[in-house]
């Protein structure tokens, strides 16, 4: 997925950041089973997990705090000012859903809760590492929903921003494309824009198929950010 731009290696180098040390050291050790991971690090000290991805500039980092909390500020603004690759996955616990918002806009391409399956931790972290977004449908929706709310580009982490900023169209979306472009930021569900729109939930998913191929995006997260970065999420019409 081109928002978070794929790096090819032979192993998929992680730094564990989390305060909790049965949940990080049980983390790591499960990680290091797998063939394709390499543990750079699992600590609880900001300052060590930055050092370390400095130095080692690994692929994934595993962030167990809140995204809003001073200690993931600095591990965002630290591969952000080393214009580094590293994708962030945030690992949940009960934080509130501001928090999830907070995460995206800094940048992070995942977020997982921290009582997920095994097979789902490890889904995606490679996921992820292939550069896809990783956010369950509800999530999905409410950090659209928050950031449509905003007023769009300027709540976006400017690292974000360029990547979402670089894709150039195909061609121009119709007029019938920016509304669906804008209900999709809006967090409208396919049968819920057909019936808004007077049109066949197929027709929608027709436009929806058209619309990801003109603007090189992979899924209704990538677009709604794509329209909320570009102010398409208020199309007149919408």
């Amino acid at each position: 997925m081109p928002v978070c731009p794929t790096i090819f290696v032979s192993s998929i180098r992680i730094v564990v950041v989390d305060e909790n040390s049965m949940f990080r050291d049980g983390l790591a050790n499960l990680l290091a089973t797998q063939s394709d991971f390499e543990v750079v690090v699992a600590t609880e000290n900001p300052a060590i997990a930055i050092e370390h991805i400095r130095k080692s500039k690994p692929n994934i980092v595993l962030l167990g705090w809140p995204a809003a909390s001073p200690g993931s500020q600095k591990v965002f603004a630290a591969i952000q000012d080393a214009k580094l690759s590293t994708r962030i996955i945030v690992l949940s616990g009960n934080e509130a859903k501001e928090d999830f918002v907070e995460a995206v806009k800094q940048g992070c391409c995942g977020i997982v809760p921290k009582q997920t399956s095994t097979e789902l931790m490890l889904k995606s972290i490679r996921k992820v590492n292939a550069g896809e977004f990783w956010l369950d449908r509800a999530t999905t929706a409410e950090v659209i929903r928050r950031l449509a709310n905003r007023k769009g580009a300027g709540t976006l982490n400017s690292n974000v921003s360029s990547r979402l900023g670089v894709r150039e169209q195909s061609s121009p979306l119709s007029q019938r494309e920016r509304e669906i472009v804008a209900l999709v930021a809006q967090g409208f569900k396919n049968k819920e824009m057909a019936e808004r729109m007077f049109i066949s939930e197929q027709t929608v998913k027709n436009h929806l198929h058209n619309i990801f191929d003109k603007l090189g995006v992979s899924d209704r997260l990538e677009l709604a950010l794509y329209a909320i970065h570009h102010n398409l999420h208020d199309a007149p019409g919408a």
